[in-house]
């Protein structure tokens, strides 16, 4: 599975934006996309969804399998 940030960097470079297209587009500041593209740990969720609106995904709960646990 494609972490966030790679995910990200990925579309953008297949439209051809940079990160400040990117930022201008979606909402969002060149700043928090560095970050996201970067893998910071801890970003808004709300801000994180207006980008990958962009792309046609959105996110969300996922679910964890841990061992044997359902």
């Amino acid at each position: 599975m494609k972490s966030l940030p790679d995910f990200v960097k990925e579309k953008r470079k297949k439209l051809n934006l940079t990160q400040e297209q990117l930022a201008a587009r979606s909402g969002v500041g060149l700043r928090f996309i560095r970050e996201l593209e970067q893998g910071k740990k801890t970003l808004q969720m709300d801000k994180v969804n207006l980008v990958l609106f962009l792309f046609g995904h959105e996110l969300g709960p996922t679910k964890k399998s841990f061992g044997d646990d359902e």
